[in-house]
């Protein structure tokens, strides 16, 4: 009886969250452009010059992570080793939590190197800023 109902739970979670997920980004996305048309009317209602209603309404520009394939790949390379090192290991369900640890391990390797790797690429990248500002 008890397994059925964690059974019904875990289903009824893992459709849920996502559907609370989208109608959450849905509500923040109508109150955004709310919010920028109440900025557009106060813009056009108070006269403001056309610079600073430029600065107003534009959108900073996003900086994305140049950097989010190699740390991606340095996940699942981890992940990879993990799952490698627990088949040799032939690790059962009996030594369940030995599977998630190693797991978890393979992942915080992951991550380590790839942190070490972009830390040095941009290391380098500012080096050849600072030439190029030089010259």
């Amino acid at each position: 009886m008890l397994e059925d109902l964690a059974g019904i739970f875990a289903v009824v979670l893992s459709l849920g969250i996502p559907v609370v997920a989208i109608v959450c980004g849905t509500i923040s996305s109508i109150k955004k452009r709310e919010k920028e048309k109440e900025i557009r009317q106060l813009i056009i209602e108070n006269n403001t010059d056309l610079e600073v209603a430029k600065q107003l309404i534009e959108e900073p520009e996003r900086k994305g992570n140049k950097y989010s394939a190699l740390r991606w790949a340095c996940i699942l390379i981890g992940l990879g080793l993990a799952a490698l090192v627990n088949s040799v290991l032939n690790l059962t369900t009996q030594h369940d939590i030995y599977f998630w640890c190693i797991l978890a391990f393979g992942v915080g390797v992951g991550l380590l190197v790839s942190f070490i790797v972009e830390f040095k690429l941009q290391r380098k990248a500012e080096e050849r800023a600072q030439a190029n500002n030089q010259e």
